[in-house]
């Protein structure tokens, strides 16, 4: 008996994408799956008119709330976006869905969009969503043997770089590039050489005795690891500076390390296929790193 042949058009019947059901908070509501929505009228829908911040939480507490929420707070500020939650509102908001998703250890993001235009007063929208920090690890960051390659896309940051911008495509097109290369991270090199950032974190190298990263006057990300690994530097009288990094130099690092607020502190195994000799002051900055979170579990205020 023949089985019957199925039609051409039945090869390929369009499905629905399967919609998380995790549970976010959006606009002061907890809402799942196809409820988790935004308005078109929202100029973060149609325009991409939004700014964000990633932060993660350990043990159900947020690492460096307040720096988090200041960031977010001065560039909604400096782009003329209305006036962010509260945050206390936020801070709520980010308790609520860790409770509705029962996480403890997780990556979590705030979102600001500038609203739906014509209200007076201006209304922001504002959704936060929160993953298993498991999930968010790079492979080599749980492995130890971390690798990053170099973009083959020209990069210039723009006015906007040094913000986190719903505006992502660059990003995530070097986050592809990076799946297809098999490594963790891309970094970002501008037209003349210059390396910037990562798509996702900041950028150190050890050169001779100095721990240098690329300078904020750049106009990249001025991120809250960042700064927390130049804070350890200083207090382990680690010699580290902003300097003007390129692929020629750091092709002669010691080390490279890669941070951001979900991945910690990353020395880097290999980049762009080269063994780096070394990974010691990177993992001692990473244990810096973690006996910070570790003190400020204690000290509630130090959040």
């Amino acid at each position: 008996m023949t089985a019957r042949r199925r039609p051409a058009h039945e090869l390929h019947e369009p499905h629905e994408p399967r919609l998380p059901e995790r549970a976010l908070w959006v606009n002061g509501a907890l809402v799942r799956g196809a409820d988790a929505a935004l308005s078109l009228f929202d100029r973060g829908a149609r325009d991409g008119e939004g700014i964000f911040d990633t932060l993660r939480v350990y043990g159900g507490q947020p690492f460096r709330w307040m720096r988090h929420l200041e960031r977010l707070v001065l560039a909604a500020a400096e782009l003329g976006f209305p006036v962010p939650p509260a945050p206390a509102t936020l801070r709520d908001g980010l308790a609520r869905v860790l409770e509705a998703n029962q996480l403890a250890d997780a990556s979590a993001r705030i979102t600001v969009t500038r609203g739906v235009p014509g209200g007076r007063p201006a209304r922001t929208g504002c959704w936060i969503e929160v993953e298993a920090v498991a999930g968010r690890l790079w492979h080599g960051a749980r492995t130890g043997r971390a690798s990053a390659a170099y973009s083959r896309r020209p990069f210039e940051l723009g006015p906007l770089g040094r913000y986190k911008t719903t505006s992502r495509l660059a990003y995530r097109l070097a986050h592809d590039e990076a799946r297809a290369a098999r490594v963790d991270e891309m970094l970002l090199v501008s037209a003349a050489g210059e390396v910037l950032e990562g798509a996702t974190c900041n950028v150190f190298a050890v050169m001779g005795d100095e721990v240098l990263t690329p300078p904020l006057a750049r106009g990249i990300l001025p991120g809250i690891a960042r700064a927390e690994v130049l804070f350890a530097c200083a207090a382990l009288g680690i010699p580290a500076r902003e300097a003007a990094l390129d692929r020629a130099a750091l092709r002669d690092a010691q080390e490279v390390f890669l941070t951001n607020s979900v991945q910690e502190v990353v020395p880097l195994a290999r980049l762009d296929g080269r063994a780096l000799p070394s990974r010691a002051i990177g993992e001692r900055l990473l244990a810096a790193y973690r006996e910070a979170v570790e003190r400020a579990a204690l000290d509630p205020a130090a959040l």
